[in-house]
């Protein structure tokens, strides 16, 4: 078996061999990207900004995360998609080099531990035709499916079970995860395990919504398990075929990640002090409205002041924040009418810096997100770019 080829998020590239169709892999799944060097069958490959694991064939590629511990990138990752969780029941995992194995051994604990009282059950509406009458029966359905006849029955009822939303979650997510390389041994066998509990439980097709859940006091013992389960599938997971070569994988982008975690903790700490803030607000370039802009975040505070926000994740560059985001933030305040806007980012080599642009009257700051703090420094340290941000100047114009 081939060795695995492990790369560091925004780390130094590596020398391999590879072969053809691991070469189209990588480049076609944007996981890496490899560049031909003069040595037949050798390429220079180095991580792109995506995390996870992929086997094509049976070479193995994983890509780490930069953020070295876990914890903090899972809670990034659960912030963006319910901030309450990650306070009120923060996960723990164990130190581990790889993303994706120590989030398959966080939900394997979960998970059991929610299912070891007996699964959930719960009312599911079911449509059926039946040989004997339960619930109501479906009049127009039985006239223009069975043409009036007696049997069977087209009825609709209301079934307690076991496959519900809460269960079909978890029987996804153990699924998804069991696809994963490099899993450890326990870790896979308490998968398998949760898998046989879930037998009767009904997975969703590929493509199909992800079923909805809603908390309360019945489904308690489930939460942690759950809000774990809608991580794992917000990930992109694929399964496809490069010539005879099968490629499966597991991914998460990290750029998406820390934009989703900013806009949503800074548009908290802005409603905080009296802000009112929209997600990817529809702005247009143009008067005649033909090019659309969306910055990640506008900010309103009464009539007179607006405040605009874009975040930037970006990996680790010597030459510092590129050009291109400082353009595309100029082009918001030029529509907007603004003095002032805001360019956020991973900190990388800069501490950020303050750009004024030559007749425009625009200034722009690139501030700098340090997630090497622990989640309460961080979203301190998010609060305190709020009022950052919250000193922003009135707007001349509307949008």
């Amino acid at each position: 078996m081939p060795t695995p080829l492990v790369l560091t998020e925004g780390g130094p590239s590596q020398v391999v061999a590879l072969t053809g169709t691991e070469y189209r892999a990588l480049n076609d799944l944007g996981i890496a990207t490899a560049t031909p060097t003069l040595d037949d069958g050798l390429f220079d490959v180095v991580a792109a900004r995506k995390v996870g694991a992929v086997a094509v064939g049976d070479r193995q590629i994983v890509v780490r995360p930069k953020i070295t511990d876990l914890n903090r990138l899972l809670f990034m990752l659960g912030y963006a998609r319910n901030p309450q969780i990650w306070r009120d029941e923060p996960i723990r995992v164990d130190p581990s080099d790889e993303l994706l194995p120590a989030v398959a051994e966080a939900f394997a604990r979960l998970a059991g531990r929610a299912v070891e009282q007996g699964l959930l059950q719960g009312y599911r509406t079911m449509t059926d035709a039946l040989s004997v009458l339960r619930g109501r029966v479906l009049a127009g359905e039985q006239m223009s499916r069975h043409y009036g006849l007696p049997l069977p029955i087209s009825v609709q009822y209301d079934d307690f079970t076991v496959d519900i939303a809460e269960n079909q979650l978890l029987a996804m997510a153990a699924l998804r995860l069991l696809t994963v390389p490099r899993i450890s041994a326990p870790a896979r066998q308490l998968l398998q395990r949760l898998r046989r509990t879930l037998l009767e439980v009904s997975v969703p097709p590929r493509g199909a919504p992800t079923p909805r859940w809603q908390p309360s006091r019945l489904n308690a013992r489930y939460h942690a398990a759950l809000r774990l389960a809608e991580i794992v599938l917000a990930a992109e997971s694929f399964e496809h075929r490069i010539g005879e070569v099968a490629v499966t994988g597991y991914m998460f982008d990290m750029w998406k990640i820390f934009e989703d975690f900013v806009t949503i903790a800074l548009s908290e700490s802005l409603n905080r002090i009296g802000w009112q803030c929209q997600l990817q607000a529809p702005l247009h370039l143009d008067e005649q409205r033909r090019i659309g802009m969306q910055p990640d975040l506008l900010c309103r505070h009464g009539d007179s002041r607006v405040a605009v926000v874009d975040a930037k994740y970006k990996a680790e560059r010597p030459e510092g924040f590129p050009n291109a985001d400082l353009y595309q933030m100029l082009a918001y305040c030029t529509v907007l009418g603004l003095p002032e806007g805001h360019l956020i980012y991973a900190k990388g080599n800069e501490e950020g810096r303050v750009h004024t642009v030559q007749g425009a009257g625009v200034t722009i700051h690139c501030r700098a997100l340090d997630l090497g703090l622990d989640p309460t420094a961080l979203l301190r340290q998010v609060d305190r770019l709020a009022v950052r941000v919250a000193k922003t100047g009135a707007a001349d114009g509307e949008e």
